[in-house]
Protein backbone atom coordinates (compact mmCIF):
# COMPACT_ATOMS: atom_id res chain seq x y z
CA UNK A 1 0.00 0.00 0.00
CA UNK A 2 0.97 3.40 -0.65
CA UNK A 3 0.48 6.46 0.99
CA UNK A 4 1.80 8.77 -1.40
CA UNK A 5 -1.36 11.27 -3.43
CA UNK A 6 -3.04 10.48 -6.13
CA UNK A 7 -1.28 13.59 -7.42
CA UNK A 8 2.23 12.63 -6.97
CA UNK A 9 1.73 9.33 -8.44
CA UNK A 10 0.49 10.79 -11.74
CA UNK A 11 3.64 12.04 -13.29
CA UNK A 12 5.52 8.19 -12.27
CA UNK A 13 2.73 6.93 -14.31
CA UNK A 14 3.28 9.18 -17.08
CA UNK A 15 6.97 8.37 -17.06
CA UNK A 16 5.83 4.87 -17.39
CA UNK A 17 3.97 5.30 -20.27
CA UNK A 18 7.03 7.02 -21.99
CA UNK A 19 9.27 3.99 -20.86
CA UNK A 20 6.81 1.59 -22.56
CA UNK A 21 7.47 3.45 -25.64
CA UNK A 22 3.75 5.21 -25.33
CA UNK A 23 3.64 8.13 -28.48
CA UNK A 24 4.23 11.88 -27.02
CA UNK A 25 0.07 12.80 -28.48
CA UNK A 26 -0.57 9.19 -26.33
CA UNK A 27 1.31 10.35 -23.17
CA UNK A 28 -0.25 14.14 -23.21
CA UNK A 29 -3.72 12.92 -23.93
CA UNK A 30 -3.38 10.88 -21.17
CA UNK A 31 -1.59 13.00 -18.79
CA UNK A 32 -4.40 15.85 -19.49
CA UNK A 33 -6.79 13.11 -19.23
CA UNK A 34 -5.80 12.07 -15.62
CA UNK A 35 -5.27 15.98 -14.55
CA UNK A 36 -9.15 16.24 -14.93
CA UNK A 37 -9.49 13.06 -12.62
CA UNK A 38 -7.16 14.20 -9.83
CA UNK A 39 -8.92 17.40 -9.77
CA UNK A 40 -12.43 16.23 -9.57
CA UNK A 41 -11.08 13.98 -6.23
CA UNK A 42 -8.95 16.55 -4.81
CA UNK A 43 -12.62 18.43 -4.53
CA UNK A 44 -14.14 15.61 -3.07
CA UNK A 45 -11.18 15.38 -0.34
CA UNK A 46 -10.03 11.82 -1.90
CA UNK A 47 -6.95 12.44 -2.03
CA UNK A 48 -4.85 8.81 -1.87
CA UNK A 49 -5.73 6.05 -4.33
CA UNK A 50 -6.78 4.00 -1.18
CA UNK A 51 -9.54 6.24 -0.70
CA UNK A 52 -11.16 6.43 -4.21
CA UNK A 53 -14.00 4.71 -4.17
CA UNK A 54 -16.15 3.25 -7.36
CA UNK A 55 -18.76 5.38 -6.89
CA UNK A 56 -16.26 8.00 -6.91
CA UNK A 57 -15.43 7.50 -10.30
CA UNK A 58 -18.92 6.96 -11.52
CA UNK A 59 -19.80 10.84 -10.36
CA UNK A 60 -16.38 11.56 -12.27
CA UNK A 61 -18.38 9.84 -15.61
CA UNK A 62 -21.08 11.28 -14.83
CA UNK A 63 -19.94 15.04 -14.39
CA UNK A 64 -18.38 14.80 -17.53
CA UNK A 65 -21.55 14.32 -19.62
CA UNK A 66 -23.22 16.47 -17.99
CA UNK A 67 -20.18 19.16 -18.98
CA UNK A 68 -21.26 17.97 -22.59
CA UNK A 69 -18.47 16.19 -23.17
CA UNK A 70 -19.66 13.01 -26.33
CA UNK A 71 -20.13 9.61 -24.44
CA UNK A 72 -17.33 8.71 -27.07
CA UNK A 73 -14.82 11.60 -25.40
CA UNK A 74 -15.55 10.23 -22.15
CA UNK A 75 -14.93 6.65 -22.80
CA UNK A 76 -11.67 7.50 -23.67
CA UNK A 77 -10.98 9.44 -20.53
CA UNK A 78 -12.34 6.26 -18.78
CA UNK A 79 -9.69 3.94 -20.31
CA UNK A 80 -7.10 6.11 -19.25
CA UNK A 81 -8.26 6.28 -15.65
CA UNK A 82 -8.88 2.36 -15.90
CA UNK A 83 -5.14 2.42 -17.13
CA UNK A 84 -3.80 4.37 -14.24
CA UNK A 85 -5.17 2.58 -12.02
CA UNK A 86 -4.46 -1.19 -12.92
CA UNK A 87 -0.48 0.34 -13.00
CA UNK A 88 -1.48 0.84 -9.51
CA UNK A 89 -2.07 -2.36 -9.07
CA UNK A 90 0.30 -3.74 -11.03
CA UNK A 91 2.84 -1.09 -8.78
CA UNK A 92 1.78 -2.73 -5.54
CA UNK A 93 0.35 0.47 -4.75
CA UNK A 94 -3.47 -0.54 -4.12
CA UNK A 95 -5.10 -3.66 -3.15
CA UNK A 96 -8.42 -3.38 -5.26
CA UNK A 97 -8.87 -1.52 -8.12
CA UNK A 98 -11.72 0.70 -8.15
CA UNK A 99 -12.42 1.71 -11.38
CA UNK A 100 -12.52 -2.13 -12.76
CA UNK A 101 -16.55 -1.85 -12.14
CA UNK A 102 -17.52 1.45 -13.52
CA UNK A 103 -19.00 0.94 -16.81
CA UNK A 104 -18.58 2.89 -20.22
CA UNK A 105 -21.65 5.39 -21.36
CA UNK A 106 -23.29 3.78 -24.25
CA UNK A 107 -22.55 5.30 -27.68
CA UNK A 108 -24.54 5.16 -29.99
CA UNK A 109 -23.50 3.45 -32.87
CA UNK A 110 -23.51 6.25 -35.87
CA UNK A 111 -21.66 6.09 -39.10
CA UNK A 112 -18.47 8.34 -39.45
CA UNK A 113 -19.08 11.77 -41.49
CA UNK A 114 -17.05 12.80 -44.34
CA UNK A 115 -16.75 15.73 -46.76
CA UNK A 116 -17.76 16.28 -50.07
CA UNK A 117 -15.31 18.04 -52.60
CA UNK A 118 -16.81 21.44 -52.22
CA UNK A 119 -16.87 21.29 -48.35
CA UNK A 120 -12.96 20.18 -48.03
CA UNK A 121 -12.65 23.00 -50.99
CA UNK A 122 -14.10 25.56 -48.24
CA UNK A 123 -11.76 24.63 -45.80
CA UNK A 124 -8.87 24.31 -47.64
CA UNK A 125 -9.96 27.83 -48.50
CA UNK A 126 -10.44 29.35 -45.03
CA UNK A 127 -7.13 27.60 -44.21
CA UNK A 128 -5.09 29.16 -47.03
CA UNK A 129 -3.84 32.21 -44.40
CA UNK A 130 -2.31 29.68 -41.78
CA UNK A 131 0.19 27.21 -43.75
CA UNK A 132 0.74 25.23 -40.65
CA UNK A 133 -2.87 24.12 -40.33
CA UNK A 134 -3.29 23.88 -44.15
CA UNK A 135 -0.48 21.65 -44.33
CA UNK A 136 -2.10 19.05 -41.67
CA UNK A 137 -5.34 19.66 -43.28
CA UNK A 138 -4.20 18.45 -46.87
CA UNK A 139 -1.76 16.10 -45.25
CA UNK A 140 -4.91 14.31 -43.71
CA UNK A 141 -6.80 14.26 -46.78
CA UNK A 142 -3.73 13.04 -48.80
CA UNK A 143 -3.11 10.60 -46.40
CA UNK A 144 -5.29 9.68 -43.81
CA UNK A 145 -3.52 9.78 -41.04
CA UNK A 146 -4.76 9.61 -37.61
CA UNK A 147 -4.21 13.11 -35.82
CA UNK A 148 -2.05 11.34 -33.17
CA UNK A 149 0.02 10.66 -36.37
CA UNK A 150 0.65 13.66 -37.16
CA UNK A 151 1.33 15.86 -34.01
CA UNK A 152 4.16 12.88 -33.68
CA UNK A 153 5.14 13.04 -37.02
CA UNK A 154 9.30 13.58 -37.46
CA UNK A 155 11.14 15.42 -39.98
CA UNK A 156 13.92 12.23 -40.22
CA UNK A 157 10.89 10.00 -41.79
CA UNK A 158 9.76 12.22 -44.86
CA UNK A 159 11.99 10.91 -47.64
CA UNK A 160 11.73 9.92 -51.21
CA UNK A 161 8.29 10.63 -51.76
CA UNK A 162 6.65 8.94 -48.14
CA UNK A 163 7.06 9.21 -44.61
CA UNK A 164 7.41 6.53 -41.71
CA UNK A 165 4.97 6.08 -39.80
CA UNK A 166 6.40 4.73 -36.51
CA UNK A 167 5.21 2.10 -34.52
CA UNK A 168 3.57 2.57 -31.40
CA UNK A 169 1.22 0.84 -28.82
CA UNK A 170 -0.32 -1.73 -31.33
CA UNK A 171 0.70 -0.16 -34.37
CA UNK A 172 3.09 -1.33 -36.00
CA UNK A 173 5.82 0.83 -38.21
CA UNK A 174 4.73 1.32 -41.75
CA UNK A 175 5.27 3.67 -44.84
CA UNK A 176 2.44 5.83 -46.54
CA UNK A 177 3.05 7.64 -49.67
CA UNK A 178 3.49 11.00 -50.24
CA UNK A 179 1.57 12.57 -53.42
CA UNK A 180 2.16 15.58 -55.24
CA UNK A 181 -0.66 17.42 -53.47
CA UNK A 182 0.62 16.35 -49.86
CA UNK A 183 4.36 16.58 -50.96
CA UNK A 184 4.15 20.23 -51.73
CA UNK A 185 2.14 21.79 -48.54
CA UNK A 186 5.12 20.19 -46.46
CA UNK A 187 7.20 21.93 -48.41
CA UNK A 188 5.27 25.12 -48.25
CA UNK A 189 5.04 24.68 -44.35
CA UNK A 190 9.04 23.97 -44.31
CA UNK A 191 10.11 27.12 -45.35
CA UNK A 192 8.18 29.23 -42.55
CA UNK A 193 8.31 26.02 -39.74
CA UNK A 194 10.51 27.92 -36.75
CA UNK A 195 14.16 26.97 -37.07
CA UNK A 196 14.40 25.53 -33.89
CA UNK A 197 16.44 21.94 -33.49
CA UNK A 198 13.19 19.56 -33.39
CA UNK A 199 12.62 16.06 -34.74
CA UNK A 200 8.88 16.48 -35.16
CA UNK A 201 7.07 18.16 -38.05
CA UNK A 202 4.18 20.32 -36.90
CA UNK A 203 5.84 22.48 -34.04
CA UNK A 204 4.81 25.86 -32.15
CA UNK A 205 7.22 29.23 -32.04
CA UNK A 206 8.97 28.04 -29.31
CA UNK A 207 9.69 24.43 -31.02
CA UNK A 208 7.28 22.54 -29.23
CA UNK A 209 5.64 19.57 -30.76
CA UNK A 210 1.65 20.26 -31.24
CA UNK A 211 -0.15 18.48 -28.94
CA UNK A 212 -3.32 16.30 -30.56
CA UNK A 213 -5.38 18.93 -28.41
CA UNK A 214 -4.24 21.99 -30.29
CA UNK A 215 -4.31 20.46 -33.18
CA UNK A 216 -8.38 19.64 -32.86
CA UNK A 217 -9.13 22.73 -31.78
CA UNK A 218 -7.56 24.99 -34.50
CA UNK A 219 -8.82 22.88 -37.24
CA UNK A 220 -12.46 23.09 -35.35
CA UNK A 221 -12.12 26.43 -35.62
CA UNK A 222 -11.52 26.67 -39.38
CA UNK A 223 -14.46 24.25 -39.52
CA UNK A 224 -16.69 27.08 -38.21
CA UNK A 225 -15.30 29.37 -40.65
CA UNK A 226 -15.85 27.18 -43.58
CA UNK A 227 -19.67 26.98 -41.85
CA UNK A 228 -19.00 23.53 -41.54
CA UNK A 229 -19.39 23.31 -37.69
CA UNK A 230 -20.52 19.15 -37.49
CA UNK A 231 -17.42 18.25 -38.67
CA UNK A 232 -14.15 17.44 -36.83
CA UNK A 233 -10.40 16.64 -38.06
CA UNK A 234 -11.41 12.61 -37.62
CA UNK A 235 -13.92 13.18 -39.99
CA UNK A 236 -10.79 14.51 -42.99
CA UNK A 237 -9.46 10.92 -42.88
CA UNK A 238 -13.13 9.27 -43.31
CA UNK A 239 -12.98 11.45 -46.44
CA UNK A 240 -10.02 9.96 -47.57
CA UNK A 241 -11.02 6.52 -47.02
CA UNK A 242 -14.38 7.68 -48.35
CA UNK A 243 -12.71 9.12 -51.82
CA UNK A 244 -10.46 6.68 -52.22
CA UNK A 245 -12.69 3.74 -52.41
CA UNK A 246 -15.22 5.51 -54.89
CA UNK A 247 -12.20 6.24 -57.44
CA UNK A 248 -11.55 2.54 -57.10
CA UNK A 249 -8.85 2.13 -55.34
CA UNK A 250 -7.48 -1.23 -54.00
CA UNK A 251 -9.07 -1.82 -51.00
CA UNK A 252 -5.80 -4.09 -49.24
CA UNK A 253 -3.61 -1.22 -50.80
CA UNK A 254 -5.99 1.84 -48.89
CA UNK A 255 -5.81 -0.80 -45.52
CA UNK A 256 -1.98 -1.16 -45.33
CA UNK A 257 -1.55 3.03 -45.96
CA UNK A 258 -4.70 3.85 -43.27
CA UNK A 259 -2.75 1.16 -40.74
CA UNK A 260 -6.05 -0.81 -40.16
CA UNK A 261 -4.79 -3.99 -38.35
CA UNK A 262 -7.89 -5.96 -40.41
CA UNK A 263 -9.19 -5.40 -43.95
CA UNK A 264 -12.29 -5.89 -42.11
CA UNK A 265 -11.87 -2.25 -40.57
CA UNK A 266 -11.62 -0.70 -44.11
CA UNK A 267 -14.45 -2.55 -45.62
CA UNK A 268 -16.76 -0.93 -43.09
CA UNK A 269 -16.28 2.42 -45.56
CA UNK A 270 -17.81 0.47 -48.48
CA UNK A 271 -21.13 1.29 -47.27
CA UNK A 272 -20.19 4.61 -46.50
CA UNK A 273 -18.64 5.22 -50.07
CA UNK A 274 -21.77 3.46 -51.64
CA UNK A 275 -19.15 1.01 -52.92
CA UNK A 276 -20.09 -2.65 -53.52
CA UNK A 277 -17.38 -3.86 -55.57
CA UNK A 278 -13.57 -2.72 -54.37
CA UNK A 279 -11.58 -1.35 -57.50
CA UNK A 280 -7.88 -2.37 -57.99
CA UNK A 281 -5.54 0.82 -58.72
CA UNK A 282 -2.79 0.13 -57.06
CA UNK A 283 -2.59 4.03 -56.39
CA UNK A 284 -4.18 6.61 -54.26
CA UNK A 285 -5.70 9.49 -55.32
CA UNK A 286 -5.01 13.85 -55.37
CA UNK A 287 -8.27 14.95 -53.54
Amino acid sequence: MSSDTVKNLLPKFVESLRTKGRSPATVLAYRSDLEQLVEFLIKKEKVTPDQVRPDDLDAFRDTLLNDKYTPKSVSRKLNAVKTFFRWMIDQNLITSDPSSSVAHPKIENILPKFLNPLEYRALRDVTRSDIRIAAIVELILQTGLRISEVASLKVANLKDGGMIIESYATQPQRTVPLNKPAQDVIESYTRIRPKVDSPYVFISKNGKPLAVRNIRASIARYMQRADLPTYSVNDLRTTFMVENLKNGVDIVLLSQVSGHKRLSTTERYLELAQITEPGKKQTLIEL
